[in-house]
């Protein structure tokens, strides 16, 4: 029914700035939501970041908006609640776009930026607020934010602000708002805690949802390889080589990863950023704004630091470390696919990781198909097409005409074209192709791990790559050949291939790791259903 936005009844001033800003027809998402947000029900969205979900709200919120500034104490008619700085400062600008030719402000309030400046902006007169809960709270502590007058709120990314803590902060904020207001929720995934504030802070609300994986299925290439943990990275170069993508954003597990793997990026030459929760917002933002603007090529983040992220020319998302839950899949690889653009997901698998990659497929309810890595021919060939495209460059740019000396020098005893392949062979060279264990080598090798037991744990303030450290030096066995390690308060168990274990017990058992003697053991067999 509704195949174009001029269906929706909209006014002309809407309708040119959507066109304006590229919009050509609804989105699912939109196309379901915006009917019944414009007769002003209540409504809970089901919907992912990259669906059009601002625009989904944004519509109706600024086709009931007149304009109006000047006021002493602001009092909007309308309030978005985002997760995050990045997403509030992204809603607010969609926003401002949506409503520019009917005059509609928009501002957007967060943590980490001058309160005082945020002051000065509401005194002028805004229609929209666009806010974190925590400082949405503050200015209405503050009574620079009153909230007697709105008309509409919005729940944006609910299930984020649930995880964050924020759900009590939520909850203060629809108490300070007319009980007659009309409340939209929008979240990826509906926990029971998000239900709850629907019930209790809602009025019959519609429920308005598209299917995720039928959303990610369509715009997205999803393809895993299977891996060795420290193949990793010669797998993730071998991809960037072959594949060339725009913008590619790597996600992995934990701070220390994204801070290892941007690192060996940088050192082998990529154009590579990293943000997660240790870095200044000033750093963060900083790099986001190099990552969009594409002086930077590949970003790596923890799941955290990427929450809100809407760039719409990140063609290619990797998942270095496998997702530890469905939704989280859905989040990822819904960074890229934007704006109606295509996008591929690739996530790296190890062996053990199999179990873990099919319940993400039965969840989301979408098919993740096996690749082969390109091979070193295939790389190599990429490497020299390129180096040959430099070559050329150079000399239409004149750059190699100092050197024309040294060539004749050497050309008095070799010839010419032996002189350039030389030259060439000494520049791949310092560019070499790492060898990638066969997966099903890696497969076959873990099969004869064993599992040990430690009496040492998060307690004794030590972490993962301590107890490697350790039994590398100390058993002298490659970091490599050890497999998994799970941490408890107290204790550990960490798997070593079967032909070492006796060597692995004989070196660390008794010895010391950061001033605590520790024992070592064979595992006693897990019990059915027992977890660790």
């Amino acid at each position: 029914m509704y195949k174009k936005f001029y269906d929706f009844g909209l006014s002309d001033e809407v309708l040119t700035a959507l066109s304006e800003m590229g919009f050509e027809e609804p989105s699912p998402i939109q196309k379901i939501a915006i009917p019944p947000a414009l007769e002003g029900h209540d409504l809970m969205g089901q919907a992912q970041t990259g669906t059009g979900k601002t625009a989904a709200f944004g519509v109706p919120i600024v086709e009931k908006g007149t304009h109006g500034k000047g006021k002493a104490v602001i009092n909007p008619y309308a309030i978005v609640v985002a997760p995050t700085r990045e997403l509030a400062v992204q809603v607010a600008q969609e926003m401002n776009k949506i409503g520019r030719k009917k005059g509609i402000v928009s501002v957007p309030i967060y943590g980490g930026q001058s309160i005082e400046g945020q002051i000065k902006s509401l005194r002028k007169g805004v229609d929209v607020v666009v806010g974190t809960p925590g400082r949405i709270i503050d200015h209405i502590r503050r009574k620079t934010l009153v909230l007697k007058e709105i008309r509409i709120v919005v729940l944006d990314e609910a299930d984020e602000m649930l995880n964050m803590g924020f759900i009590e902060d939520i909850e203060k904020i629809l108490r300070e708002t007319p009980s007659n207001r009309q409340t939209m929720l929008f979240s990826a995934t509906m926990p029971p805690e998000i239900k709850s504030i629907a019930m209790r802070y809602m009025n019959k609300p519609k429920n308005v949802s598209v299917d995720p994986a039928q959303m990610v299925v369509a715009k997205i290439k999803q393809v895993f390889y299977e891996v060795r943990d420290g193949d990793k990275i010669k797998a993730l170069t071998r991809l960037l080589d072959v594949e060339d993508p725009s913008l590619t954003l790597v996600f992995c597990h934990t701070k220390r990863e994204v801070d290892e793997v941007s690192g060996r990026l940088q050192q082998m030459g990529y154009s590579s950023g990293a943000i997660h929760g240790d870095f200044t917002q000033a750093h963060r933002d900083e790099v986001m704004d190099k990552f969009k603007k594409g002086d930077l090529d590949i970003l790596v983040a923890t799941d955290v630091a990427a929450r809100g992220l809407d760039i719409p020319d990140v063609s290619h998302v990797v998942n270095y470390s496998i997702p530890q839950d469905p939704e989280g899949y859905i989040h990822r690889i819904g960074r890229t696919g934007r704006a109606g653009k295509s996008g591929i997901a690739i996530t790296f698998v190890t062996p053990r990781e199999y179990r873990q990659l099919r319940l993400i497929e039965r969840s989301a309810k979408t098919q993740i198909s096996k690749a082969k890595l390109p091979t070193i021919a295939e790389v190599r060939r990429i490497r020299e097409n390129e180096l040959a495209e430099d070559i050329g460059e150079t000399i239409a740019e004149g750059r190699h005409s100092e050197f024309r000396s040294l060539v004749s020098r050497i050309a008095g005893n070799y010839a010419v074209e032996d002189i350039a392949a030389s030259a060439l062979a000494m520049l791949l060279g310092e560019m070499a192709i790492e060898e990638i264990e066969e997966p099903e080598a890696a497969a076959a090798s873990s099969k004869n791990f064993v599992r040990l037991f430690m009496t040492i744990g998060r307690e004794d303030k030590i972490q993962v790559g301590d107890i490697v450290k350790s039994i590398s030096a100390e058993a002298g066995i490659p970091a490599k050949k050890i497999g998994n390690i799970a941490m408890f308060d107290r204790f550990s168990f960490v798997e070593v291939p079967a032909n070492l274990a006796d060597r692995v017990i004989m070196a660390i058992n008794d010895s010391v790791m950061k001033g605590r003697r520790i024992r070592i053991q064979h595992a006693k067999a897990r019990k059915k259903g027992q977890q660790g």
